[in-house]
């Protein structure tokens, strides 16, 4: 990849950023039409897009960029209210700006149909001249000459002698307007952050009459020039009947990317700084040969340093504003060698902890100690870099809900909470794909015609709510609706129809609602372009279990369905409790856990028809128990529960499972090996571990478990083939 198309990739990494802040930027505008940072933050986005796109000559993103960040200004001073329906139209144009943007990084093209129509509404809503020329950049009537290299610029045309000076500087205690003098010096990264101070200027001639002179003193020879750097320092003088307050707001979001100041014109001079230590005295300048210049324009004033400044408030105006953070952009292959890296480090630490057990060095074990702390403390940092919120897969959904809306003729109002829970990038890639098609079905199938919803007494928006939250020691993500909810008798007359299921099975509800999760399981009567081609929740399904997921459904005719994915937080490492069954370890993760006993043989009790299951009796509760040598068939393990110890654990779904072990060996954190990649699914296991003493261990999954159990003690009871639970 040459140095271009890196650039270029780098600009549709930061176009995809953009994109996604204008968004949510505008569905806040959307919530609130008067607030103004948003629709402020909603014009930056839109036109640093536009900027980075004329860079690389993408025209036709350039020219909608243009058109819609001109609505969007004069939804800014007001000219255009903020209406329900003008932010309806921004969100239009968002989406059409994000084809566009896709369309130039793929070279596909996008054909112009919904382009043209939501153009020609901007232009209609603000009344903009198709034909019109962009003259952002047409800032020639702004600039007074500045000598270059001490060479006189040369002299203007006489102008009449009655008439005034063009530049509006006006002098100390001379009559006029009143106005500012601003000193503005960027720092060189400024324009990497998308400020531009043209557009600053811009912003200026709102307030009044405006002259910008530019100082190039910092500007370097052309081959260290860095085509992204800000160099030129900016004196303006700005004719203006606006107070200070409305001058310094027009810089309040550049003020940590440059040195400010702003002085009334004609008031006290500003103290000069101190100069450099480069120059020498005032002696020094006699050798010079060269002749002295006569500027017909005095060069402009050396750049002040912020704290010369001797307004308040353009002091306390940084201070008012948090501090920016600052990011970089990493390959994750180096995140993920990285964190295969940490995961050995962990075994190795794990081995010579039980080395240093068994040695008893007291020296030895100490500095085991700090190193066991300094490994922690390094994998967290490690996890933390990999970890996102799910902000960054919940941002897709609005447009998705939108289309959908369109295509389907419903009205859908999307609700989302738990946007800041962080998961594993890996998680985090994975899940775009199962999110979006269970979107899909909630707006296709589970939400009612506003028609039929009123005839329901419903209201005739409806509503999908997508949550994410922690619980059980894992990431639940729940897509809820208030439609219809499943048609339980519908589902098994269409399953017993497609031979998926026996025309004798007596399915609880539970299980025909997991029917849905079948290969070529639909229960659409039409194909459409959103569903009914059978494929898609069989894919979901799979795609969450390959991560180590699970999926459940909980559903009420009428009422609605709430779909649970169950995530684990990381895909790495996980803190554990070693237990030994038989002559084999198990893991079991440690957020699981609620308690450890030792039962008394009155409180296990059998279950009523069956010769396999057992229940403890605790607490006025009563709790499945599983013998983990039973469901792996591990000889030589302790068979009565009273004789061994059971872990009480508990699943993301609420339930408890009691686990019958021999003895528990201690607490470690364990690197997580995948099973799948090398050996395939297991049933009730979750992935694999190396211990300390190099043995291999196997990390359970308790709700796995849970239904390995269910289906096997069905099974030794010669019950119907149930579906299992997933």
């Amino acid at each position: 990849m040459n140095e271009l198309e890196q650039f270029k990739q780098t600009f549709f990494q930061e176009c995809e950023e953009l994109l996604a802040d204008l968004e949510e930027k505008l569905l806040a505008l959307q919530a609130d039409g008067t607030d103004q940072e948003a629709l402020h933050a909603a014009f930056r986005a839109t036109h640093s897009i536009k900027g980075g796109a004329g860079a690389f000559g993408f025209e036709r993103l350039v020219a909608f960029a243009h058109t819609f960040e001109t609505v969007l200004d004069l939804m800014r001073d007001g000219t255009l209210p903020a209406a329900h329906d003008t932010v309806a139209l921004a969100l239009q144009a968002s989406d059409v700006l994000a084809d566009l943007a896709r369309a130039a990084r793929s070279g596909e093209d996008v054909p112009p149909g919904h382009e043209d129509v939501v153009c020609a509404a901007l232009n209609a809503l603000g009344g903009i001249d198709p034909t019109a020329v962009d003259d952002d950049d047409d800032f020639d009537d702004l600039f007074a000459p500045v000598p270059v290299a001490g060479v006189a610029p040369p002299p203007p045309p006489a102008p009449a002698a009655a008439e005034p000076a063009a530049a509006p500087a006006v002098a100390a205690g001379a009559s006029g307007p009143a106005g500012f003098a601003i000193r503005l010096v960027p720092r060189p990264d400024m324009l990497r952050r998308a400020n531009e101070p043209l557009l600053l200027i811009r912003e200026l001639k709102r307030l009044g009459a405006v002259t910008a002179r530019a100082d190039l003193t910092a500007l370097p020879a052309l081959a260290d020039l860095d085509p992204e750097g800000a160099y030129l320092g900016w004196s303006i003088d700005v004719l203006t009947d606006a107070d200070r307050t409305a001058v310094e707001e027009v810089f309040e979001f550049v003020v940590d990317d440059c040195e400010l100041s702003v002085t009334p014109l004609g008031g006290e001079p500003e103290p000069e700084p101190e100069p450099e230590p480069e120059p020498e005295p005032e002696p020094e300048p006699a050798p010079v040969a060269s002749p002295p210049p006569a500027p017909a324009v005095p060069p402009p004033p050396a750049p002040p340093r912020a704290a010369a400044a001797p307004a308040p408030a353009a002091a306390a105006a940084p201070a008012a504003k948090p501090a920016a953070t600052s990011s970089m952009r990493v390959d994750t292959s180096k995140l993920d060698r990285m964190v295969n890296m940490v995961g050995e480090l962990v075994i190795t630490q794990a081995m010579l902890m039980q080395q240093g057990q068994r040695a008893a060095v007291e020296e030895l074990q100490q500095g085991l100690n700090e190193l066991q702390q300094h490994t922690r403390d390094l994998q967290e940092g490690v996890m933390s870099m990999r970890a996102q919120p799910v902000k960054t897969i919940f941002s897709r959904i609005p447009r998705l809900v939108r289309e959908l809306a369109a295509q389907t003729g419903k009205q859908i109002r999307l609700e989302t909470s738990g946007e800041t829970t962080e998961i594993d990038t890996t998680v985090i890639e994975q899940l775009g794909d199962p999110l979006t098609h269970m979107i899909r079905n909630a707006a296709d199938h589970g939400l009612e015609p506003p028609e039929e919803r009123i005839a329901a007494g419903k209201p005739a928006e409806g509503t999908i709510h997508l949550a994410a939250g922690h619980r059980g020691g894992r990431i639940v993500i729940q897509i809820r609706d208030d439609g219809r909810g499943i048609n339980r008798e519908r589902v098994l007359r269409r399953a017993v129809e497609k031979g998926l299921v026996a025309a004798d099975a007596i399915l609880t509800p539970e299980e025909i609602d997991q029917l849905v999760f079948l290969p070529g399981f639909s229960t659409a009567e039409t194909v459409s372009n959103l569903s009914g081609r059978g494929v898609g929740m069989d894919v979901v399904l799979r795609n969450i279990q390959n991560m180590g997921g699970r999926v459940t459904i909980q559903s009420e005719p009428g009422r609605g369905t709430c779909i649970s994915l169950s995530l684990p937080l990381t895909l790495a490492v996980l803190d554990g409790m070693i237990v030994r069954v038989g002559s084999q370890s198990f893991v079991v993760p440690l957020t699981t856990i609620v308690e450890s006993l030792r039962p008394q043989a009155r409180d296990l009790h059998p279950v009523a028809g069956s010769n396999t299951r057992t229940v403890l009796g605790i607490r006025g509760e009563y709790i499945p128990v599983e013998h983990l040598s039973r469901l792996f068939d591990i000889s030589g393990a302790v068979d009565d529960p009273s004789q061994a110890l059971v872990l009480i654990a508990e699943t993301e779904g609420g339930g408890k499972l009691g686990l019958v072990v021999d003895e528990i060996l201690g607490q470690q954190q364990v690197v997580i090996k995948s099973l799948e990649e090398n050996f395939g699914r297991v049933d009730g296991i979750a992935a694999a571990t190396i211990l300390g003493s190099g043995q291999v261990a196997l990390i359970v999954d308790v709700m796995g478990l849970r239904n390995l159990g269910a289906a096997l003690h069905a099974e030794r009871a010669g019950a119907p083939a149930r579906t299992a639970a997933v």
